[in-house]
């Protein structure tokens, strides 16, 4: 586990401004150690500089590197306070290599001739004054930094650093419902500094923040609010906020709310499951007011989020590197203790692959529904089936596999309770979302929207009773399976699922230009998450050589052996009146698919007969499109 992260201070500005007394001083009151970037010069920089003449880039390159090594070495012994000019950006990007997560500036500011001033009354500086113009026209001012007006006292000044350094968090988590608690829990079990917010209504929401901080030991040095403005004004810059409310207006009203608080480049990040066109106006909208805006799927439930989540973060790369270092430390971590987080792409697509995912989650909990049908054909009761499920896990194991197994063993009184639950299976849009867009797309998802509309029709309850007595035939099930046959059918249909799921992402990320990566996708998958998996784990190989599950050789020769048992099982549930939706179209697709020449070409020509759609021949190369006078 991290430990609470040390910190470097920089202290920077032109010469004569201070900044060794103030590094003094507040060496001394933060008790940390205290080093003057000037004592790291080298002898010709010295010896440059007291002849009058200006270090050129080529000088202080060294010398910055120097800086950087020693911020590394006392980072690991609890952090320091460096003092160093670092008039412009690239010397910062120097000095902060590879630590610029633990480090914080301060930019000490003043007139050039107040600074003349100062400079020209002390004894013995080996800078003269004639060269403090040279620094100001080449001073950059710190986007980031904490502003200090000389004019005030150095105790003063040391006042107002050591406040803003010791009172401000590093992240704030917007909305503490079920998934925004356990992410703050996560967050401060790995050592940041954070602020909660959660909103204040009279007699039903008070003091949420502040009573779930006092519930939890790790969240003692968190800071709680139900103020808007107070919570953004705790947070260090560029601000980095995560919005855990539900989907929907709610997001755009908060946003609303935070907006008039934030300042450019600050961070608002999706954690919620939003549908990915409205990340991508969002995204565009918070653009044009300096606001970075990242959409982030997040899955696990709530054990994942305080455990380890899966993270599918959607935003241009330079903003992911200032949120890399708190979503990569809470999320879960594969099997190379890599997190399972990774940057996505731009605008919509974290959005886009954690809608995506749950599509296929839809498929695999149908399947496994189908799966119990089956099986209670052949009479067997939920422990029993459970057991089976659980034999299931040395050769198909998954996350769903294994909590399918712990609910049909748990019983109220002497009956399963999955007994005493009602047959109406509901859902919160995503797999709606995800069926609307393979549509849009033109990818044949039919597996996804085979899983919803499984659900919806489940919804019917009162007209499906009604329809069972008029249709269903009173006869004796003769279900002519194994339980074997029912495993390699499951393990069929699994496959085209993640086939089909899989290469909507890709003809997605060809449409929108995402450039995702499908292997690292599968990747992060493989823990954390809802859909983790074994055969999770076998795509992460598949995909680092191909893009198309179905031209994979070992994928292949899986199907092949496989595809006997699905005909099987899919023919005897239509004998049986087993509803097996899913298990019947993982085949179907294959057979509509795995063929040459379809029965399109008579769609086609319906389509040309009464619209004049032309159509092309399969005899000319040249794309020529054709029409026919049909009844002539």
């Amino acid at each position: 586990m991290l430990q609470k992260k040390s910190t470097i201070i920089f202290i920077m500005g032109v010469s004569g401004v201070g900044k060794s007394t103030i590094g003094n001083l507040l060496s001394e009151k933060l008790n940390i150690p205290f080093f003057d970037g000037d004592d790291f010069h080298p002898e010709e920089n010295i010896l440059k500089m007291s002849k009058g003449e200006a270090l050129n880039d080529n000088d202080r390159l060294g010398w910055l590197q120097t800086l950087n090594k020693l911020a590394k070495e006392q980072l690991k012994k609890g952090g320091c306070i460096i003092v160093c000019s670092a008039l412009k950006e690239k010397y910062r990007d120097i000095l902060n290599a590879k630590i610029k997560e633990n480090a914080k500036w301060v930019f000490l500011n003043g007139s050039f001739e107040q600074i003349k001033e100062r400079v020209n009354n002390r004894k013995g500086h080996f800078m003269s004054s004639d060269l403090l113009k040279s620094q100001f026209d080449i001073l950059e001012t710190p986007k980031n930094a904490i502003d200090i007006n000389i004019n005030l006292t150095p105790n003063n000044i040391v006042e107002m650093i050591s406040k803003e350094i010791l009172k401000k968090s590093e992240f704030g988590l917007f909305g503490l419902g079920v998934m925004g608690k356990s992410l703050s829990r996560n967050l401060a079990n790995k050592g940041f500094n954070i602020s909660l917010f959660n909103r204040h209504i009279k007699d039903t929401e008070e003091d949420v923040a502040k009573n779930f901080k006092n519930e939890f030991k790790e969240l003692s040095t968190s800071l709680p609010f139900d103020n808007i403005e107070a919570f953004v004004n705790s947070l260090e810059k560029p601000r980095k906020i995560m919005l855990m409310v539900n989907a929907g207006k709610i997001v755009d009203d908060v946003i609303e709310d935070l907006l008039p608080f934030l300042d450019a480049g600050d961070i608002l990040i999706d954690g919620g499951n939003s549908n990915y066109n409205k990340t991508k106006e969002r995204f565009d909208y918070l653009k044009s007011k300096n606001i970075h805006f990242v959409g982030a799927g997040v899955s696990g439930g709530e054990e994942g989020a305080l455990k380890g989540p899966s993270i599918m973060p959607g935003c241009p790369k330079e903003v992911y590197k200032n949120v890399q270092p708190f979503l990569e430390a809470i999320a879960a971590k594969d099997a190379n203790n890599l997190p399972c987080c990774t940057h996505i792409g731009t605008e919509g697509s974290g959005h886009f692959v954690k809608m995506v995912h749950n599509g296929i989650e839809y498929v695999e909990m149908q399947l496994l529904a189908e799966v119990f049908v089956m099986l209670k054909a052949l009479g067997k009761n939920p422990d029993e089936i459970a057991n089976i499920l659980e034999s299931w896990k040395a050769t198909t194991n998954s996350y769903l596999l294994e909590i399918t197994v712990d609910i049909l063993r748990k019983k109220e009184g002497d009956d399963w309770l999955v007994h005493k639950i009602m047959d109406k299976a509901g859902n919160k849009g995503t797999g709606n979302w995800t069926t609307i867009a393979t549509a849009e797309l033109g990818v044949p998802s039919t597996m996804i929207a085979s899983a919803l509309f499984a659900r919806y029709t489940s919804f019917y309850k009162e007209e499906r009773v009604n329809a069972s007595e008029s249709f269903k035939e009173n006869t004796t099930q003769n279900l002519n399976l194994t339980t074997g046959d029912i495993l390699e059918g499951y393990q069929f249909a699994r496959i085209i699922n993640h086939y089909q799921g899989l290469k909507l992402i890709q003809e997605a990320s060809k449409s929108y230009h995402w450039d995702l990566n499908l292997s690292e996708l599968a990747r992060i998958w493989t823990n954390g998450c809802i859909i983790k998996s074994d055969l999770m784990v076998e795509l992460v190989t598949v995909f680092k050589s191909t893009d198309n599950l179905l031209t994979d050789k070992s994928i292949i020769q899986k199907i092949k052996a496989l595809k006997p048992s699905i005909k099987k099982v899919v023919s005897e549930g239509v004998l049986n009146e087993l509803a097996v939706p899913n298990f019947s179209e993982s085949i179907n697709f294959l057979n509509s698919f795995a063929v040459a020449n379809s029965s399109a070409n008579l769609i086609q020509a319906q389509r040309d007969y009464f619209g004049a759609h032309t159509y092309q021949r399969i005899n000319d190369d040249s794309n020529k499109f054709y029409h026919t006078e049909w009844n002539n």
